[in-house]
């Protein structure tokens, strides 16, 4: 019998509590058997911006989970050739486990835009959506239903607390000398100090 796994893609640059809420929300409301965290090798949204070096994405995304018995690395999205999109990962995740059923975690932030990612209709035919609220957003289901046919009966909706945290805002306001504490593990602060990443910056 296969496994009820959650697959939360993103930069991680760096994993903050956000993730791992949205992870842990899923994991525990859908009876996720486990959660696999993705880092991107190159998103495709963000080709005009400078991205942190894949090797300490990977490094923080492992501490940052560590400690958590259903949640892991995976690091297919690294290891393969451009475009790494959603689209074309999970045919080669479904073809890893072939048993497994899986679930895509998002925000609604993201669930909103979801009609703009490469080949909608054929992700929810691949795997069901898991989307946790966001603060500020409201779902506008008509407009998704009739972008991508079938979405809202693809969608497991999260109950849980919201949090508007993002990576890029995390990193904003590290540059700028201000304590990120508490917004990242305690492993993850400790690497970002160590390897001196994502420091303040001169005016």
């Amino acid at each position: 019998m296969g496994r009820r796994v959650g697959l939360l893609g993103g930069t991680f640059d760096p994993p903050h509590v956000g993730h791992l809420w949205l992870a842990e929300t899923a994991q525990e409301q859908l009876d996720l058997d486990i959660v696999l965290f993705l880092p991107v090798g190159q998103p495709p949204h963000k080709l005009d911006r400078p991205v942190t070096a894949v090797h300490h994405r990977l490094a923080m995304t492992k501490l940052a989970i560590q400690r958590h018995p259903r949640f892991a690395l995976d690091a297919a999205d690294c290891e393969r050739p451009c475009p790494h999109t959603t689209a074309s990962l999970l045919p080669l995740m479904q073809a890893k486990h072939p048993d497994d059923t899986f679930w895509l975690l998002v925000g609604a932030d993201s669930l909103q835009d979801f009609p703009t990612w490469e080949n909608p209709t054929r992700l929810i035919a691949l795997c069901r959506l898991a989307a946790l609220p966001r603060p500020g957003v409201a779902l506008d289901w008509d407009r998704l239903e009739t972008a991508v046919p079938g979405i809202r009966a693809a969608v497991d909706l999260l109950d849980g607390p919201t949090l508007a945290l993002s990576s890029t805002e995390i990193r904003h306001w590290s540059w700028a000398g201000r304590s990120i504490r508490y917004l990242v593990t305690t492993a993850v602060h400790d690497y970002l100090s160590t390897h001196k990443l994502y420091e303040r910056t001169t005016p």
